[in-house]
């Protein structure tokens, strides 16, 4: 019987990591290779797929055919659909007529199995082996949402790259999913062949990037918070000494931003460039070699710092380590990391050396479990050997003490306090004490 390996993209980022997975031989020979493209922006008829996105077309070599998740569940979208489970048989012979699969065996290849679509796409055909590759720094964090085990235990493998040497991600660890690099000279090559693609960009040289990444809307930030996170980047580059300034907005962000942003250059008295092109920021390294990449907690700003050793710089990550809610917010870890290990930069151009902690990959299991305690219960002895050892300074920063609480983890409590929780005749005073409280309330509400 016949193989057909279906891989699921929905970035350009990560249809360049699939290729140099490819090119590297990590995947099994098989019949047919299908790239599978889904655009999951709010509204993807505004926003180009990774099919449309410039150089895609030196990816497109690597495979068989390029086929359409939003075409496939339209007029549905695919970020909010999936199927019901007695409906699962009839999309799996659908699927498998409308992309001429017959009766072949099917391996899948997805990103993001944890939420729709590539969840769902793992639904529909149930006997299908798993592979998961991740394009970005989430994978150093837990599985944001729990897996059914038929999915789960399907999953042979996590493929990420090695953004962070020697760290190893806790994603599918629940299910004791192996990680596997996939190689850097691979990847960097494949974006080499992306940049010479872009042929017809030009930007000043010995330039600051500064990444944009549309954080108000996951509502992280407001708008106007973000309008002036990007004005901290700007003033703190140019207070750096940088006199040409670059400017890459989110595909999917509003244009106001770029003006706010050249009216300030205007008033410093610096040139910007505001690119309107949807470029991979690692192009943009391939190419121009910027002196100094500033942004949030982009996975670009690892990539910039690891794969190319360009100066990066951070803002905003307090902020966002004290704004994210509820804890368990899947953007933690990726703000976590950026946090712990680049540079902050203020907008008087004031440096901060980062935590540089060399213990990153106990932090990261502590705050993992904090995040996922059900997910990854494996995790708690490591979060309270860290925290009985680490939780002071500057680790504080990464830690909600409410959480801790919750959790009844090191740190929860003033050590002079420690006795409390496990104090059963305290715990029902307190408990007394609420109930009289909320009778009170319910009768001045009546009275």
């Amino acid at each position: 019987m016949p193989t057909t390996q279906i891989f699921f993209a929905s970035t350009l980022y990560g249809a360049a990591t699939l290729a140099a997975a490819i090119d590297s031989d990590c995947f099994a020979p098989a019949a047919r290779r299908l790239l599978l493209v889904s655009n999951n922006a709010m509204t993807p008829e505004t926003t180009p797929s990774v099919d449309e996105m410039p150089g895609f077309e030196r990816l497109r070599s690597r495979f068989d055919g390029v086929l359409s998740w939003n075409e496939a569940v339209a007029p549905y979208h695919p970020g909010a659909w999936s199927p019901r489970v007695d409906d699962v048989p009839l999309w799996e012979r659908h699927l498998r007529l409308l992309w001429g699969l017959g009766d072949d065996r099917v391996e899948l290849v997805v990103e993001s199995i944890q939420v729709n679509p590539a969840l769902a796409l793992t639904q529909l055909f149930p006997d299908a082996p798993l592979e998961v590759y991740a394009d970005g720094l989430m994978s150093y964090g837990p599985t944001r949402n729990k897996i059914e085990p038929l999915v789960g235990t399907r999953v042979r493998r996590l493929l990420h790259l090695d953004l962070v040497p020697g760290l190893t991600p806790l994603l599918l660890g629940e299910f004791d999913v192996p990680p596997e690099l996939v190689p850097t000279e691979a990847f960097l090559k494949v974006l080499t062949e992306l940049s010479d693609a872009e042929d017809a960009l030009t930007l000043p040289a010995d330039s600051a990037l500064l990444l944009g990444q549309y954080l108000s809307a996951l509502s992280i930030l407001t708008a106007e918070e973000e309008e002036d996170l990007h004005v901290t980047m700007l003033r703190g580059a140019v207070a750096r000494g940088h006199r040409q300034i670059v400017f890459k907005p989110h595909p999917t962000a509003p244009a106001r931003w770029s003006r706010v942003l050249e009216r300030e250059a205007v008033a410093l008295g610096v040139e910007l460039t505001v690119l309107d092109s949807p470029v991979l920021a690692e192009v943009l390294y391939q190419r121009f070699r910027p002196a100094l990449v500033v942004g949030c907690f982009s996975t670009a700003l690892l990539t910039a710092s690891t794969f190319y050793a360009v100066p990066v710089a951070r803002t905003g990550t307090d902020v966002l380590l004290e704004r994210l809610s509820p804890y368990q917010n899947s953007n933690r870890v990726p703000v976590t990391i950026v946090d712990a290990l680049v540079p902050g930069l203020a907008e008087d151009g004031d440096r901060t050396e980062p935590v540089s902690l060399p213990y990153l990959s106990g932090l990261l299991q502590a705050v993992g479990f904090a995040m996922q305690p059900q997910i990854r219960s494996d995790l708690r002895p490591a979060a309270e050997r860290f925290l009985t050892q680490h939780l002071k300074g500057p680790t504080w920063r990464y830690f909600k003490r409410r959480r801790l609480t919750t959790l009844a983890l090191p740190g929860a409590i003033p050590r002079q306090f420690a006795f409390i929780p496990r104090s059963a005749t305290l715990r029902r005073v307190v408990r007394r004490a609420r109930s009289l409280k909320r009778a009170a309330l319910k009768k001045a509400a009546l009275g």
